[in-house]
């Protein structure tokens, strides 16, 4: 299999089989994101895209989960997709789940109706990325998306049975909004809660840290470690889903590995948090975290 690269894929599928039914990012104008700002959105033949499955099938014909690359595959029309999950169906005979990043564009351009016909062909997890519930901070980052049009998009999908990886960066508001992003955040979560909730840190490559600050007016502070955690701290201090939300922090770019699912294991996530903050554990060390 021939990629073209970059190639990016959640934590969580790295053991899994990939498909590229798309290059690039249909949005890739986010200031925090560099990931497919050498790439064109580009839907790719459907005769290409079936050829790649093929050779896989033939490589690995046991394999049971496939994620759809690149960027955002959920943006290719509803039909394109229900031909991909067909094919993956026809040639994988243990095929369990299709999963894919989307945006929140992506989702809402969807009907009810498709949703429901692709999550029926095995596309039933979707990576959405929340980034913040503050309508200033995501304008700040130009996110292209609302704290109403996330938690439209999020409830679409639940409501089709497919399930959902959200996840929100921390430090991505400085310090000036921070308590405003958490606070924000935190209440977008409990409105329409994800199967599955992680936090990353915010890390800016190069490439992107200009356009990035250039939309904070001079007024951007970066997080050190322990605003890092207090912002943490205040995120789950008031998270209070209506449904269990399994959450994680063990991306590495995280100063602080936390594993457990809200609301019951709040009170457990918060004095682990404490305890570093006192001083009881160790952080990761910069040099081992990455994007």
């Amino acid at each position: 299999m021939r990629y073209d690269m970059p190639l990016f894929r959640p934590p969580s599928e790295g053991d899994n089989l990939i498909i590229q039914a798309t290059l690039g990012c249909s949005y890739n104008r986010c200031s925090f994101c560099s990931m497919y700002r050498s790439k064109h959105f580009y839907a790719r033949p459907l005769d290409k895209v079936f050829a790649d499955i093929d050779e896989a099938a033939a490589l690995w014909p046991d394999a049971h989960r496939v994620f759809l690359a690149d960027g955002d595959a959920l943006a290719l029309p509803a039909e394109q997709l229900e031909a991909i999950a067909d094919k993956l169906a026809a040639v994988l005979p243990r095929l369990q789940r299709i999963s894919a990043y989307a945006t929140p564009a992506a989702l809402l351009r969807k009907t009810p109706e498709e949703l429901t016909r692709l999550k029926g062909r095995k596309l039933s997890l979707l990576y959405l990325g929340i980034e913040s519930g503050s309508a200033e901070v995501l304008r700040r980052i130009a996110k292209g998306a609302s704290p109403d049009g996330i938690a439209e998009a999020v409830g679409k999908a639940r409501q089709a049975g497919m399930k959902v990886s959200a996840t929100v960066i921390l430090g991505v508001a400085g310090r000036h909004l921070a308590e405003e992003h958490a606070a924000a955040t935190a209440a977008l979560i409990n409105r329409v809660p994800p199967n599955f909730l992680s936090t990353l840190q915010l890390m800016l490559e190069p490439d992107a840290a200009a356009d990035f600050l250039g939309r904070w007016d001079g007024r951007f502070e970066p997080q050190d470690d322990a605003g890092i955690l207090w912002e943490q701290r205040m995120l789950l201090d008031r998270l209070d889903p209506p449904a269990p939300v399994i959450f994680r922090s063990n991306h590495a770019s995280n100063c602080l590995a936390l594993a457990g699912t809200l609301p019951k294991d709040r009170p457990r996530l918060l004095a682990e948090v404490d305890g570093v903050l006192a001083g009881g554990r160790h952080l990761r060390p910069a040099w081992l975290r990455a994007l």
